[in-house]
């Protein structure tokens, strides 16, 4: 089997073995203020709420079931 050739700084993509000058691709920033707003659709700004809002209901429903077996086990 032949070894794998590197790949050129361009072609990785990563920003950081760029050539000097060349800007790296990727999005615009965009301000703390605009990702932020409550936009719907598909939109980075929803996507960011929706991570938020799963997080939040992942968090609450670990703490229940927590919350019960802590509770269950002292009345055993």
């Amino acid at each position: 089997m032949a070894p794998a050739q590197p790949l050129s700084a361009i072609e990785s993509g990563h920003p950081s073995l760029q050539a000097q000058g060349e800007p790296a691709p990727g999005p615009e920033p965009v301000s703390q203020q605009e990702l932020n707003a409550w936009r719907r659709g598909f939109t980075p700004q929803a996507e960011i709420w929706n991570g938020r809002l799963a997080m939040l209901g992942l968090s609450v429903g670990l703490t229940v079931l927590l919350l019960v077996r802590i509770v269950a086990g002292s009345q055993g």
